[in-house]
């Protein structure tokens, strides 16, 4: 038998909102904070995720928060037709300050607010311990990052804003974390809010499937998740969970999935970059959910 309509629709629920919205600006206000070494520098909090993304579940703790250094970026401006590249070549200063000092800086200004122990500075995030009602946070101290499409002067110039940063294990990250949040919104809105309970429905299926031991939680992270979830046919959404899931389902196993776009639509979702979802694990999890749809 297929899994029943209200198994669904209690599947769609979204997680904590109270105290994962107390635990953010918690760790806001204390990146903020005037004691901060880069206190005097241009930067900007922000909450990405699944959090900040109205898509967390119940089984999901972390809440995601980015702190981008808007006094230096990084760019690609291959885009751009070779006189424009020279242009901004031309226009181009080198900073002064580093993007190494800074994440040295919010790696301190967090340590002294939630104590040594609680905090660890990892390969990609700063991770912060849960600690009574706060929940466990992840911290992303990156800076701008702009793919251009116009450059003539620096008062004449267009880019796609995201955001980047160094990483030991997997090299370079570029992202565009805004632009993901506000596509997925914007999807939310046309399938007249389906689309954000189908996510979490999702994301509480991988949760059964890793229980039973059907796949590892790698196979499918959340923010692929979300981008997998935003390439289905709006038309696909509505009536009721169960039929919304078959179609998108189908439709996702039917199409040529090397077609698929991340949320933000600055590349494919699947591919072997390290902001991509291995194309593999994608066919993993399309056929353990199908499996599960099955056996239930």
């Amino acid at each position: 038998m297929p899994i029943s309509e209200s198994q669904l629709e209690t599947w769609s629920h979204q997680g904590s909102i109270q105290q994962s919205s107390a635990t953010y600006q918690t760790v806001r206000s204390a990146l903020l904070d005037q004691a901060a070494a880069y206190k005097d520098k241009s930067f900007e909090v922000f909450l990405q995720g699944s959090y900040g993304n109205a898509t967390n579940i119940y089984a999901e703790s972390d809440v995601d928060t980015v702190i981008r250094l808007d006094s230096i970026y990084g760019y690609d401006v291959s885009a751009l037709p070779s006189e424009q590249q020279a242009a901004f070549q031309q226009a181009f200063s080198s900073a002064t300050y580093s993007f190494t000092e800074f994440r040295t800086g919010v790696v301190n200004r967090l340590t002294r607010a939630f104590e040594a122990a609680n905090v660890t500075p990892g390969n990609k995030a700063i991770q912060i311990k849960a600690n009574g009602s706060r929940r466990s946070a992840d911290v992303v101290a990156c800076y701008e990052f702009r793919r251009y499409t116009r450059f003539i002067n620096p008062s004449d110039q267009e880019y796609v804003l995201g955001i980047t940063f160094p990483t030991t294990s997997s090299g370079r990250i570029i992202n565009y974390p805004r632009l993901h949040s506000d596509n997925c919104t914007a999807k939310h809105q046309a399938t007249s809010s389906w689309f954000k309970p189908m996510v979490r429905i999702l994301k509480n299926m991988r949760s059964k499937l890793v229980a039973d031991g059907k796949i590892t939680k790698e196979i499918a992270p959340s923010y692929y998740l979300e981008g997998m979830m935003w390439n289905v046919p709006n038309d696909k959404f509505g009536t009721s969970y169960q039929d919304t899931l078959i179609n998108s389902i189908n439709w996702l196993c039917q199409t040529d999935r090397s077609k698929l776009k991340c949320a933000h639509q600055q590349h494919a979702l699947l591919g072997t970059s390290n902001v991509q979802w291995p194309s593999d694990k994608c066919d993993m999890f399309l056929s353990a959910i199908i499996q599960l749809w099955k056996e239930s």
